[in-house]
């Protein structure tokens, strides 16, 4: 059976999403840098980089910046000028060397899409891939927000396509079912959307255990402290050098 995210992340998504654009990634990667400035040498992972806005970004100060995602959709969508730093890949499997890296990024919530084994598991495989002194960014969601904010049913319509969106919190997931309408034929899809929502405590253990340390933590793209009524968390880790004695 296809997973969610094997099937939905493609030119409707990228339709659906349009409004995430240029601005919104070009802010949040210049907060980022202001308190991660290793995110602007050494190679740095855009992981889950869709069509590459925050890549595009970040590459304009690393060169060594490259991405990977596993929609192959996504990933057309990609610039040109991205083409050859782009890899085609599942996030549970780094196609990189342990300890490579300088910096991993996680833009717009690519992280609960699993099971909790696998997705501390893929916690864990973060920290592997991260050199001593090197840093991740988890831009996801605020679980409380969510929870005390939900719509549970809207319809909104861009380019042609009407979409009816249901939402639920189902267990510890907020899940989206997604009915898209061709207003000019009538065909429709379905679509759906389960990330698990996590307490920033339980994220800030799952790193932990990865061998992260929290530096810091902003609720908004424009660097705003984190308040329970922010829309983000986003929060970045660093791999200290081990300590002894």
């Amino acid at each position: 059976m296809t997973d969610w995210f094997e099937a939905w992340f493609d030119e409707d998504y990228a339709l659906l999403y349009a409004h995430r654009d240029a601005e919104e990634a070009r802010l949040a990667v210049s907060q980022a840098l202001r308190v991660a400035p290793e995110l602007g040498q050494g190679p740095v992972l855009d992981l889950g980089c869709g069509a590459g806005r925050h890549l595009e970004i970040l590459r304009q100060g690393n060169p060594l910046a490259f991405g990977m995602d596993l929609s192959p959709a996504l990933l057309r969508l990609a610039p040109t000028s991205l083409r050859a730093c782009l890899l085609r890949g599942d996030m549970r499997r780094l196609p990189v060397k342990e300890h490579s890296l300088s910096g991993i990024c996680l833009w717009f919530t690519p992280f609960g899409y699993f099971s909790d084994d696998q997705n501390r598991e893929l916690m864990l495989d973060l920290g592997r891939h991260l050199r001593t002194g090197g840093v991740l960014v988890m831009d996801y969601l605020n679980a409380e927000e969510v929870r005390r904010t939900l719509v549970p049913e809207d319809t909104l319509e861009r380019a042609g396509v009407r979409v009816l969106s249901r939402r639920a919190i189902e267990g510890d997931r907020i899940v989206k079912h997604m009915t898209l309408t061709q207003l000019d034929t009538g065909e429709t899809r379905e679509a759906m959307e389960s990330v698990r929502l996590y307490q920033p405590a339980a994220l800030q253990e799952m790193a932990a255990t990865a061998g992260l340390r929290l530096r810091c933590v902003m609720g908004t793209y424009t660097g705003e402290a984190f308040t329970e009524d922010s829309p983000r968390w986003i929060g970045i880790f660093e791999k200290p050098c081990q300590q002894f004695g």
